[in-house]
């Protein structure tokens, strides 16, 4: 693509033996397009390193957007669920206190029935002191079911005050969340456009992928027919453990078994519908499409031999042959189905991905 130095060098030992045969002018035009095609070089090369690092911008601002859209994702989640319980415990109160004006019902018809109808005429003191029994009973319930009532309306006065201060914090919530999300979107649609060149090899790619993904008869065969990075002696995946991809409860461990009886080869992680799904680690996009029981799928290759299996996801926000960043957003869950089955493979061994990453 540039012009070799040697070769100019001989080119201008040339036109100069040229010029002295009596070709100035011919050669002045030539030496003015060399001058001309060298300043186009060096324009191409900063334009690269301009792309370049644009590029690797992107990804670092987009590995940050994801986890502070993610953080508050989560929060807000939290805060929607304890507003929920809030109500539910508002909802019960309500209930118990509609019984307890029933029970004060029923203790004021009775005081007023016996108020309204006395008996100390009676002939015997039984009477009478069955009259007042049945009094003071009527009495002490009614105290029973006032202080009760009492009890439950100053717990429902501080379950609304509650409500209303995490209600206040999910709306302060809301403009931020927006405002990231924008950014995220932004910065997804700038690294979408910076991708161009990938795209435009995707079809031979995809077709590649799509006969594979028809040939292999599980979730292993894939992840070993896209092929992984060359292995090293060095077994280690990273220096420090990580993060896991998706945000939620560790649901199936590795080695126990599965709903079917099977024993499980990798984590399945139950999460939030829709929730962000981030790379592992850095690495390359090896598969990025749906495969059959898993949804869609995305696997990634990373240093060492390993590979990362992703399944369950709704959305995928990459290419194959992609580039990413540890943190970086690669798509979203499934709604319908909010369950990630991650694997970590090492050549044709599953892995337990307890090694590598922190658990949920």
């Amino acid at each position: 693509m540039f012009i070799n130095k040697l070769f100019l060098s001989a080119v201008l030992s040339g036109f100069a033996l040229f010029a002295a045969m009596g070709a100035p002018s011919e050669l002045s035009k030539i030496q003015n397009q060399i001058k001309q095609t060298e300043q186009k070089n060096k324009q191409i090369e900063q334009q690269l390193k301009t792309s370049s690092r644009d590029v690797e911008q992107t990804k670092k601002q987009l590995v940050k957007t994801a986890d502070k859209v993610s953080d508050l994702e989560e929060q807000r989640s939290a805060l929607t669920k304890r507003i929920a319980e809030l109500d539910k415990q508002r909802d019960k109160i309500n209930a118990e206190l509609a019984q307890n004006y029933e029970g004060i019902t029923d203790a004021t018809a009775s005081m007023l029935f016996i108020a309204s109808h006395p008996n100390f005429d009676s002939e015997t003191m039984h009477d009478y002191v069955l009259t007042s029994a049945v009094l003071a009973a009527a009495t002490d319930k009614f105290d029973n079911q006032i202080m009760d009532a009492t009890k439950k309306l100053q717990e429902l006065d501080k379950i609304h005050e509650q409500r209303v201060i995490e209600k206040e914090k999910l709306d302060r919530s809301a403009k931020k969340y927006t405002n990231e999300k924008k950014e995220l979107d932004k910065l997804l649609k700038t690294r979408s456009a910076q991708n161009e060149k990938l795209k435009n090899e995707q079809i031979e790619i995809k077709n590649k992928l799509k006969n594979l993904s028809a040939k292999a008869k599980s979730i292993s065969e894939l992840s070993a027919g896209v092929g992984s990075s060359e292995m090293s002696s060095d077994s280690k995946f990273s220096k420090r453990k990580l993060n896991i991809p998706v945000r939620g409860k560790l649901v199936v461990r590795y080695g126990e078994k599965t709903a079917l009886g099977l024993k499980s080869d990798g984590w399945r992680i139950r999460t939030r519908g829709d929730a962000l799904v981030m790379a592992p680690a850095d690495g390359v996009v090896k598969f990025a499409d749906s495969f059959r029981g898993f949804g869609k799928v995305v696997i990634m290759s990373h240093k060492n031999g390993y590979n990362t299996v992703m399944t369950n996801m709704g959305e995928i926000d990459a290419l194959v042959g992609q580039e990413v960043l540890a943190g970086e957003p690669i798509g979203r869950m499934n709604e319908n189905k909010p369950e990630m089955y991650l694997e970590v493979r090492r050549g044709k061994n599953s892995v337990d991905p307890a090694r590598i990453f922190n658990e949920p």
